[in-house]
């Protein structure tokens, strides 16, 4: 069972969205669910866009490494050239598995760089782009309820841990956090701040994860057991969500965390 994305008309129309990592995975199902609500994309990541995204007359890429520090303000400069972004969605990150007796500082850094301090730096990168488009909101007395938003990508694994994952819970557990303090921080601004935790999310990664068990057909079946809903995510899944937290129907929330993992973490295990 696949999920799409939710028809939105054009209810992010004339909206700039930066998505980083947008063209993979889950980014590329927030990318696609932005455009078909109605919206315009850029995407920064290293890898360069597949045919069907650098077609897109509303699609824009700029290659960055959100490992380097200069990153976020670079975006931010050629994002400027586009008209300012409206709507920022920190989805680009990574993992490692790796028992705490063998991490070095350096994996450690680099995933709290790319997961945590780039998300944080970008939103400040951008931030004189966002409060111009909630400034030029309040200007023209405009009947929408809010500016800017900001979403960022945190996981189930910032609420539970899986083994071998301290780096990865630690930088998601931040994001959750700085989540919070951005809203309060900006919300005088007209910028709202939300975050999405997703669950298991069917990607070439999860796939190939699954494949590489001893057997692979009941590690699926196992998987699907854990969900309520009786499936795992699709990219879709987290777009959808994100255009809603982008939206005038999200006007009045900020400052919180959304689970998206169709019940996973709500159903309690059993032996049997």
């Amino acid at each position: 069972m696949n999920a799409t994305h939710i028809e939105t008309s054009n209810v992010l129309a004339n909206k700039l969205a930066l998505v980083t990592g947008g063209g993979r995975g889950i980014g590329r199902g927030i990318t696609e669910c932005l455009l078909a609500a109605g919206a315009k994309v850029l995407i920064a990541q290293r890898q360069e866009l597949d045919q069907a995204l650098a077609d897109n007359t509303r699609v824009f890429y700029i290659k960055a490494d959100l490992s380097e520090r200069q990153a976020p303000y670079d975006i931010a400069t050629f994002a400027d050239t586009l008209g300012g972004v409206d709507i920022l969605v920190n989805n680009a990150g990574f993992m490692f598995e790796q028992h705490i007796q063998d991490m070095d500082e350096a994996s450690w850094d680099k995933m709290m760089i790319v997961n945590l301090r780039a998300p944080v730096f970008l939103a400040k990168a951008l931030l004189p782009q966002l409060k111009a488009k909630s400034t030029a909101k309040r200007k023209a007395k405009s009947t929408t309820k809010h500016g800017a938003s900001i979403i960022n990508m945190g996981s189930i694994e910032g609420i539970g841990a899986n083994p071998y994952h301290t780096a990865y819970c630690g930088s998601k557990a931040g994001v959750h956090g700085a989540t919070q303090a951005l809203a309060i921080d900006l919300g005088k601004d007209g910028i709202r701040c939300n975050a999405i935790a997703p669950g298991w999310i069917n990607s070439d990664l999860s796939n190939n994860y699954i494949n590489d068990q001893a057997d692979p057909v009941q590690a699926h079946i196992n998987l699907i057991a854990m969900h309520p809903v009786g499936r795992t995510g699709e990219p879709e899944d987290i777009g959808n969500m994100v255009v809603f937290l982008a939206s005038e129907q999200a006007s009045f929330i900020t400052g919180q965390t959304f689970v998206v993992d169709g019940g996973r973490t709500a159903k309690l295990p059993l032996p049997f």
